[in-house]
């Protein structure tokens, strides 16, 4: 689990509450049951309209994974598609069928199978890049949903408070209560704002990063089951691999190679 979004969030809103404190103002004052319903409400009532009920329960089932965030390590995907090429190598295609039944990853799993079915090079290829695609549409369509709404927030706050002001303007004849009612009707404006910058655009902007390493991760797997299926030799396979990584957590070549550096 990557804790990053639950970390910004709550560092954000901590932040928040530090600068009410310092302002002695009062967070109940900004707890306000009317624009909080408008924001929230009719933002997702927007973002809904401007999409479709598939797009917006997608957006929902990707909605734990921003916070989760959890992506397999690309040195432990290294590490396995180097065994797959050394057992095919070893033990030839069909050989592929009984691991592919370990493998947890459905990508990973039915490209293995379709290997030991004795599907051609190029319509493997064909399959997996059409799959890749489906899979990172899907992706981007649950983040494109949520910075929709971060566009929609802060112009429907601004209608919650011309809603508020003009019926403020209505008791002009009684000053005493016009300055907390100004005040009060600008709490949709700062629910629309904040609500967009503190809680929709980092979502939307959180799902599409994973989505770039999830496509990140699904190439490295399409290149190297084609490398298997090729027989390409693993050690060379590894470090092919290694150099289409895009972010290399692994600290074992480097340090393999200054070992031979300083011998």
């Amino acid at each position: 689990m990557d804790p990053a979004m639950i970390i910004g969030l709550a560092l954000a809103f901590g932040s928040l509450l530090a600068m009410i404190f310092l302002e002695g103002a009062s967070v109940t004052s900004l707890l306000i049951p009317a624009p909080m319903i408008l924001v929230f409400g009719a933002t997702i009532a927007v973002a809904i309209a401007s999409s479709t009920i598939r797009d917006s329960i997608l957006a929902v089932k990707a909605l734990p994974h921003a916070f989760r965030g959890k992506l397999p390590s690309n040195d432990a995907l290294i590490e396995q598609l180097v065994h797959l090429a050394e057992v095919a190598r070893r033990e030839g295609l069909l050989a592929l069928e009984r691991e592919a039944e370990s493998v947890d990853d459905p990508f990973l799993k039915r490209a293995l199978q379709q290997i030991a079915d004795g599907t051609d090079a190029e319509e493997l290829r064909d399959s997996l890049e059409d799959e890749l695609d489906t899979r990172d549409r899907k992706n981007r369509t649950a983040a494109k949903f949520f910075s929709v709404m971060g566009g929609y927030a802060p112009t429907i706050g601004i209608i919650g408070t011309v809603v508020s002001l003009t019926h403020v303007l209505e008791y002009l004849e009684s000053p005493e209560t016009l300055g907390p009612a100004i005040a009060t009707a600008f709490v949709a404006t700062l629910w629309g704002l904040l609500s967009a910058n503190f809680i929709w655009l980092p979502i939307g902007t959180r799902l599409s990063r994973l989505a770039d390493l999830e496509l990140d991760q699904l190439s490295l797997v399409l290149e190297g089951v084609m490398a298997v299926q090729a027989g390409a030799q693993p050690r060379l396979l590894g470090e092919k691999l290694r150099a289409m990584a895009p972010e290399r957590s692994s600290a074992a070549p480097a340090k393999q190679s200054s070992l031979q550096e300083a011998a």
